[in-house]
């Protein structure tokens, strides 16, 4: 019997999680990677992981790929408008599987926030909710890599853009979430449980100082109005579709939707949340 199932696998999140199991000692057995494309799992193939192909929009796969599956790590679709269709059908194969207890990787503050990503998260842990699986909800935060993969372009313009007014973002890096995740895998839960995730927080000043502090590059925050920000990101070339997603997510962050006071993620990890001096480091590297 596979003990630890992982959807999503070759994505960032999913292989960081599958190399946490290992590295935590999960015998290599007890491990399954559920994938989309098995050819981009065959470095997890040759470690010994049990591969098993699946695709969130065909059904008809997902029940040989959760069977005999005691857990199973849902990480959250990337198709906007598809995902509460893909997780209801992982989760309804899940439920006739047997599996035992499903971890749902959804977005801090899912059931309050006017985060333009959210609806599809909280109307899946509403299917969660009802399906009568066990279950954990890990309501992830920002990633700190959302700006600390833009860091060539900090260094280069001197300016980090943004429309939080001042506002923090409790962001956490991905190996700090997959470790979270796989704390939430690995641990007895009675019930259901919902972890509130995020790191330290910090300001876009913070994170400029702390971006000019690390490389020895002089780097400032400008601070814009969503309109401001949308314009300027169409100005660089996004079209306005995607500029105005971004300043509405900018603006979760600037009425408060993206900081959380919950310890949540550093009690799953046993320790702090990775430094923001110690992610930029880890970039510039």
């Amino acid at each position: 019997m596979i003990t630890y199932a992982v959807t999503g696998a070759t994505g960032r999140l999913g292989r960081l999680v599958i190399e946490q199991l290992l590295d935590t000692g999960v015998p290599v057995a007890e491990i399954a990677a559920i994938v989309r494309s098995p050819e981009r799992a065959a470095d997890l193939a040759a470690r010994g992981v049990e591969i098993r192909k699946a695709n969130y929009d065909d059904p008809s796969t997902l029940a040989g790929a959760v069977a005999g599956v005691r857990r199973l790590l849902l990480i959250s679709g990337n198709a906007p408008g598809q995902r509460v269709a893909q997780h209801t059908a992982v989760i309804d194969a899940a439920k006739l599987a047997g599996v035992e207890r499903l971890i749902y990787t959804s977005i801090l503050n899912a059931d309050t926030t006017t985060n333009p990503l959210a609806p599809e998260h909280k109307a899946t842990e509403e299917v969660l909710a009802t399906s009568g699986l066990a279950h954990t909800v890990l309501r992830n935060s920002w990633y700190t890599e959302n700006y600390t993969d833009q860091l060539p372009q900090y260094l280069k313009s001197g300016t980090i853009l943004g429309a939080t007014g001042g506002s923090k973002v409790s962001a956490a890096t991905r190996a700090d979430y997959a470790q979270a995740a796989v704390a939430a895998l690995t641990r007895e839960e009675d019930g259901n449980a919902v972890y509130e995730l995020g790191g330290t927080a910090f300001t876009f000043d913070e994170l400029a100082d702390a971006v000019a502090e690390v490389t020895g590059t002089t780097v400032v925050h400008q601070d814009l109005s969503a309109a401001e920000l949308a314009s300027a990101l169409q100005g660089v070339g996004l079209d306005a579709g995607t500029a105005g997603f971004v300043a509405a997510l900018d603006h979760s962050i600037a009425i408060g939707e993206l900081v959380t006071d919950s310890d949540d993620l550093s009690r799953l990890l046993g320790r702090p949340s990775t430094p923001l001096r110690d992610a930029i480091r880890a970039a510039q590297a």
